[in-house]
């Protein structure tokens, strides 16, 4: 969280005040505009409500939407606006016409002008040190044109400036324009779209247009709008400080498996394991994670294409205690609905873990449920690379899971992320003597040596089995081999297994 400043508004919206390295400057104009239903209303009685927290007087001024609609919306998030005025001018619009007898102007000039006597009479008296005004929509057609429009919100910028008044303007862009006119007085402009996909929920990114004389993370950050109002992920960005870590190999307590890596998984490195489905992937890399938990060490496991009972279940027939680990939270599991979230939550609430939970190893199964997540495939590169740097920085182990295309010859993969992962194990099927066998190989490790090899693995009698290196055949990884040699490093010619 941002440290708190005097000269700073904090919003009271989550993530939001870190975007703005504090909050909005004080005694300012500001624009949030938005299309209707991407939470404007939300974020301006949230920012009225952490006012009060502060003991600081909010004034609601409302030309679109009634005083029953505003409190329905607190209800909802199970907010009470006893702490705050609501002036609401729309009930005011009949009445002010039909006291109005000045024959000399124009009926929408003389309403302009009793709406605006009736915001300075209330401030005046009220005296608030936050102000919503909603909407602009609504002074834009009293205007009627854009000079008088312009000049009236100049007007109000400097009554309220004068008044050491912070102000929020909600535009919601009905005139099919960005509204410029405002924009360029605005001290700072918050916009709120709203993207739609073609299937699962739709998702909702803020951006900061404009802030003067202020640093702000820029970008597009995806946020939520939840019981309670509205929660900000800030685009994930690596940090330029690494936290001091010893660089150490991580065992998964299997000495063939642990031999191959050249002693283990690195800490601060990231590992991609890839092959065809139902070759291990997985198993392995819950393994490495239970492995951690073992050690005392925290993990956690996002898990996109299997449901968790059976992912626990699995992984207890195998040995790993998860359940106890779960219990004691040095594992954390959750289920990913790629429908139903969004790439920036994730990636918030894995480096959340990292920073906050201490967690240690992070395994994200499967890539392609991720990639699923994301618009289009060069975002999920970014997005990886980002969030591969930030866990490295902190030493984390990350463990990246993904399924090729095809059982055997030529695999192809949704998305080339070899290059992103600092260690790379490939699973392949291949056959033997007329029966299906599993092999495994490290192909790429930056951080040490490894071995060159290619050993069989398999998963029999409750056990994870990793063989000795397979030197008498030649073609593995094309799925049909020729077999030049002996069979004795076969797993079920080795002594004890069966």
């Amino acid at each position: 969280m941002a440290p708190s400043n005097p000269d700073f508004c904090p919003t009271g919206i989550a993530g939001l005040d870190h975007i703005l390295h504090g909050g909005l400057p004080r005694h300012r104009f500001y624009m949030v505009q938005g299309d209707p239903g991407v939470g404007k209303t939300t974020l301006a009685l949230q920012f009225l409500l952490e006012g009060a927290r502060s003991g600081e007087k909010g004034l609601y001024i409302t030309l679109s939407e009634t005083k029953d609609e505003l409190m329905a919306v607190a209800e909802s998030h199970g907010w009470n606006l006893d702490s705050m005025d609501i002036l609401e001018l729309s009930s005011m619009e009949e009445q002010m016409l039909a006291n109005s007898q000045n024959t000399l102007f124009h009926p929408s000039e003389v309403e302009l002008m009793q709406t605006v006597r009736i915001v300075m009479e209330h401030v005046e008296r009220l005296k608030p040190d936050r102000v919503v005004i909603d909407s602009l929509s609504e002074f834009r057609l009293l205007s009627q044109d854009a000079l008088r429009y312009r000049r009236q919100m100049l007007s109000f910028k400097q009554y309220f400036a004068g008044k050491g008044i912070t102000v929020l303007l909600l535009d919601d862009r009905t005139s099919g324009e960005t509204d410029l006119l405002i924009q360029s007085i605005a001290h700072g402009v918050v916009s709120l779209r709203r993207l739609l996909s073609d299937f699962g929920t739709e998702r909702r990114q803020m951006s900061i247009v404009k802030l003067r004389g202020l640093k702000f993370e820029d970008g597009s950050h995806d946020y939520s709008i939840l019981t309670g109002g509205i929660r900000i992920f800030p685009r994930l960005k690596q940090t330029s400080h690494a936290k001091g870590f010893r660089s150490e190999p991580l065992s998964c307590g299997i000495r063939e498996m642990d031999d191959l890596l050249g002693g283990g998984l690195e800490r601060g490195t990231g590992t991609l394991f890839i092959g065809p489905a139902g070759v291990g992937k997985s198993t392995i890399a819950a393994k490495y994670a239970c492995a951690a938990a073992d050690r005392g060490e925290k993990s956690a496991i996002f898990v996109f294409d299997e449901n968790l009972h059976t992912y626990i279940q699995r992984a207890e027939a195998l040995g790993m205690r998860i359940k106890d680990h779960l219990e004691s939270g040095l594992i954390n599991l959750k289920h990913v609905d790629a429908a139903e979230i969004s790439p920036g939550e994730m990636g918030f609430e894995i480096c959340r873990m990292a920073d906050e939970d201490k967690v240690k190893v992070v395994l994200i199964d499967s890539l392609n449920g991720y990639l699923n997540a994301m618009p289009e495939e060069r975002f999920l590169l970014l997005q990886l690379h980002e969030l591969l740097a930030y866990l490295s920085q902190r030493g984390v182990a990350s463990i990246l899971v993904m399924a090729q295309h095809g059982l055997l010859g030529d695999m192809h993969s949704p998305a080339d992320l070899t290059y992103l992962a600092d260690t790379v194990v490939l699973l392949r099927y291949f056959e033997f003597a007329g029966t299906i066998k599993k092999s495994i190989s490290v192909v790429k490790k930056r951080s040490g040596s490894h071995e060159n090899t290619i050993r069989e693995f398999a998963v029999r009698d409750n056990r994870i089995l990793v063989g000795e290196p397979l030197t008498d055949f030649q073609g593995i990884l094309r799925g049909v081999p020729n077999f030049l040699g002996g069979s004795e490093n076969m797993l079920e010619n080795r002594s004890g297994i069966h």
